[in-house]
């Protein structure tokens, strides 16, 4: 059985706060925890596939924070698989 995921950047291991807040595009202006709703906006319904930390300042994918303890998620070890590939061209 999957645990809860624990959250936190893939680069530098921050875990974002619950008063921590992102801005979605400048025509939507929604300002909200993107760990509420996984990275879709909830003015706007736009998915975001990448997350800025607040810590390090670096984006990664989104599914990238998502840590879970029991066993590897998929979705986790393509999205590192993804950050590799980009990071070594």
């Amino acid at each position: 059985m999957k645990r809860e995921a624990e959250i936190y950047c893939p680069h530098c291991a921050r875990r974002p706060a619950a008063t921590d807040r992102w801005c979605c595009n400048p025509e939507c202006g929604t300002v909200w925890n993107t760990f509420w709703t996984r990275g879709l906006c909830p003015g706007c319904e736009h998915q975001w596939r990448d997350t800025q930390c607040m810590g390090c300042g670096k984006w990664s994918p989104h599914e990238s924070w998502y840590h879970y303890p029991d066993e590897q998620d998929e979705s986790t070890d393509e999205a590192k698989v993804e950050r590799e590939e980009l990071e070594t061209t």
